[in-house]
């Protein structure tokens, strides 16, 4: 391992579970273990599945006027956020550009919080900071001070349910992208969640894969233990530790960007994920003011961020030196993603999912290469491109979305 990485509480069990390590945003996080990608990506599917995600970082930011410098600072419109829920968008520079994208979480009107991409904590509160000017805002890096872990699948509750107390009021009324209780003691809201153990944690219904789950927020010291108890309790459900590679594959076909990737050096507009800002009804301008505001405006020169399916679970690299070539094999634009989805295929010209209903039993689901690429003109679904790397080539199709039937947004009394 290099010595300059940072790692997270679960390090050592990686280690000993014989994970492949790597680089990631500066930890030493693992990639997939002996179950490999393919099992760890189904399991989240088919039951559930556990990642590391301590090398995200978390940002407090508290005071009278929390509020004013996010919303902002922030790309989507916080003015009709509740206590109890948390919202997907971006922080941008002057230029329009992304930063990183985040989560952010409202406790109280003076109180919120963010979660950012490893190695951000630092830049976005630095970010914040820069543009507080004379705002009553305390602004708090808590990067490597908070533990966090994902349970994702249909199993997630009914495995929870067994290592939290008082499960049922916990789940009761959870809707998507909600959140309850702390990981600091002193918070107000920390005892309305707690471990069997009495620890209290941030239970948030949300996460990276598309699917049902939940990510936790706890103290790093709690996290091994809570680690090995979710692992012992999901055994008969088939649970699995999953790596990054899974972490990867679920989030392309759940058609969710990776910062620094597939979102950053360009304009924030133009993407799959036009949700994050706030457009007026008819998209000709913005409900709000907020930083890079002025420089989403179309432009001649402007790229186009498109996802797309492969007709086979062939991939190739992602990079600029894959490029995209349209029906004359001139090159237009390069990938930014390409992961196989294991859980879905084409059927019927149309992609199923293992989890799509009434399919026929001799249906086989192979799965596909999935991804994004970035083009220099607008395009509409159902466009053939031919993605080539070096002497290696597959053709895709421009799609509106990736992997159908996702759980995430289902009703939590559905898994329980």
């Amino acid at each position: 391992m290099n010595n300059s990485l940072q790692t997270t509480p679960l390090h050592e069990w990686h280690l000993n579970a014989g994970a492949n390590m790597a680089d990631f945003g500066g930890y030493d996080m693992p990639l997939w273990y002996g179950t490999g990608v393919k099992n760890e990506h189904l399991a989240v599917l088919k039951s559930a599945g556990v990642f590391d995600t301590s090398h995200m970082a978390c940002i407090t930011v508290d005071g009278n006027d929390a509020f004013s410098l996010l919303n902002y600072c922030f790309t989507r419109d916080l003015t009709p956020l509740k206590e109890g829920r948390c919202v997907y968008g971006a922080f941008l520079n002057e230029k329009g550009h992304c930063l990183d994208d985040a989560i952010v979480y409202k406790f109280s009107d003076t109180n919120y919080m963010i979660c950012v991409n490893a190695g951000m904590g630092e830049t976005i509160a630095g970010h914040l900071a820069a543009h507080k000017k004379q705002k009553n805002a305390a602004i708090t890096d808590l990067s490597g001070k908070i533990a966090k872990m994902d349970i994702q699948g249909v199993d997630s509750a009914r495995i929870l349910s067994t290592l939290i107390q008082s499960q049922d009021t916990v789940f009761d009324h959870m809707p998507y992208f909600s959140f309850k209780g702390h990981f600091d003691p002193g918070h107000p809201g920390a005892g309305e969640v707690k471990l069997n153990d009495g620890t209290p944690v941030l239970l948030s219904r949300s996460g990276y894969t598309g699917e049902f789950g939940f990510e936790i927020f706890l103290a790093p010291r709690a996290i091994v233990a809570l680690w090995k108890d979710v692992l012992a309790a999901g055994e008969d459900y088939g649970i699995t530790a999953c790596g990054l590679g899974a972490r990867d594959s679920l989030r392309t076909g759940a058609c969710l960007p990776l910062s620094h990737q597939d979102i950053g050096h360009y304009k924030f507009m133009n993407h799959p994920w036009d949700f994050a800002l706030p457009y007026t009804t008819d998209k000709t301008g913005f409900t709000k003011d907020f930083l890079g505001a002025d420089a989403l405006v179309p432009e001649e020169n402007d790229v186009y961020v498109f996802p797309f399916a492969g007709d086979s679970l062939r991939k190739v690299a992602a990079g600029e030196n894959t490029g995209v070539f349209d029906k004359n094999q001139e090159r237009f634009g390069h990938v930014l993603t390409c992961a196989t989805d294991m859980g879905i295929t084409w059927y019927e010209n149309k992609i199923v999912s293992i989890a799509t209903p009434n399919l026929p039993e001799n249906i086989k689901i192979k799965g596909i290469a999935c991804g994004f690429v970035m083009v220099s003109e607008q395009l509409e679904p159902g466009t053939r491109l031919t993605l080539k790397e070096g002497k290696r080539s597959i053709n895709v199709t421009i799609v509106n979305d990736i992997r159908p039937d996702r759980t995430a947004r289902k009703k939590l009394s559905h898994f329980i």
